[in-house]
């Protein structure tokens, strides 16, 4: 895992003295919205009792997995149960990935849910909560 780089506090007043006292950034406002994507890896798992206790809009819970071989930078999705539904993709989750590492809390809401034959089709929306 990368150290986290240390901010300075002349950059941190150079950051607030640009606002000139107005139209500061309100922290703990609202969660907020990073990307939406598919969840990956679901056709390798039974999903066909899970499906059904999903609903649009329930909440995902990402879990890292640093010492996955296949990717270290790995975030498992499981539902709000603890059921495992896949992984963040690959191409996606470095930053995801980065940002918990560094202890933010990041978690998914479901948008929508379609099977294809045999393979479930879940999106979901990611979200920072600072």
């Amino acid at each position: 895992m990368e150290s986290l780089v240390k901010i300075e506090s002349s950059l941190i007043h150079a950051i607030e003295s640009s606002f000139d006292g107005k139209n500061l950034p309100m922290p703990f406002l609202r969660e907020i919205f990073l990307i939406k994507t598919h969840v990956a890896g679901t056709s390798y798992l039974d999903l066909k009792e899970t499906e059904a206790n999903l609903t649009v809009g329930d909440k995902m819970i990402f879990v890292r997995e640093p010492n996955n071989t296949h990717d270290k930078k790995a975030i498992k999705i499981v539902d709000i149960n603890g059921s495992k539904l896949g992984y963040i993709p690959r191409d996606k989750n470095e930053i995801l990935a980065n940002l918990m590492d560094a202890g933010k809390v990041i978690f998914g809401q479901l948008v929508h849910k379609a099977w294809h034959e045999e393979w479930l089709q879940i999106i979901v929306k990611v979200y920072m909560k600072d």
